[in-house]
């Protein structure tokens, strides 16, 4: 049985970075759901799709063509969409916005399921998205459930913007915070929540290294 690590949560509670490091020091793949998602959604835009044609999604989907390229650690480094690296526009938020959406629709969900339960290989799986515990990998032996507030979820993405040399209105991106945690939590095909069995971890007031420690212990445990 391959061994998987769950991370699921919504944006802004550092699943990214958790799950990141945790499959570093136990030399595990890695699966960032969302940039699958971000990935569909720049193809479905480009493409000029009307995210109510679901059988048109559904092709797109299928047929997605999407390539990772990772380096010997596990770290994430670039993602090819058409074979054309789209890294820097899959983390804008205009992107996440579009990827909220669009993974509303049940259709979608179910033709990407396959794609990322590939990932589980030998030796190891560390899983980051929003329905890792509860739908892609339910029988996952680790699953970690976290959260943190609204307010400071929207403050480290103002913090976030501002590194990158952008500028943000904490007032609007606290909005969309709230909106998108209500879309993803409310949506009628694999809505956000934690799983019956996962460890829930209020990030808000915790470092990384302290979230860190705590999935370490439960891996180890």
């Amino acid at each position: 049985m391959i061994p998987i690590l769950t991370v699921d949560g919504p944006s802004g509670v550092g699943k990214g970075t958790v799950a990141r490091i945790v499959a570093q020091k136990q030399g595990w793949h890695l699966l960032d759901s969302g940039a699958i998602y971000r990935a569909f959604a720049l193809a479905v835009d480009a493409r000029g799709i009307d995210i109510k044609d679901e059988n048109a999604l559904e092709q797109v989907a299928k047929n997605l063509d999407l390539e990772f390229k990772t380096e010997a650690d596990n770290e994430l480094v670039s993602v090819y969409l058409d074979g054309k690296e789209v890294s820097g526009v899959l983390r804008t938020e205009q992107t996440g916005e579009m990827a909220s959406k669009i993974a509303s629709i049940g259709v979608v969900r179910a033709a990407l399921l396959q794609r990322q339960q590939g990932f589980a290989k030998p030796p190891g799986l560390v899983a980051d998205g929003r329905d890792m515990g509860t739908v892609v990998f339910a029988d996952a032996p680790f699953k970690i459930f976290l959260t943190a507030s609204a307010q400071e979820r929207a403050s480290r993405r103002l913090k976030q913007l501002q590194n990158q040399g952008s500028e943000g209105i904490i007032s609007q991106i606290l909005a969309e915070v709230v909106a998108r945690d209500e879309r993803d939590s409310s949506r009628k095909h694999s809505p956000l929540k934690p799983a019956e069995d996962a460890l829930v971890i209020d990030t808000t007031e915790l470092s990384i290294d302290e979230v860190i420690t705590r999935v370490m212990t439960l891996i180890e445990a």
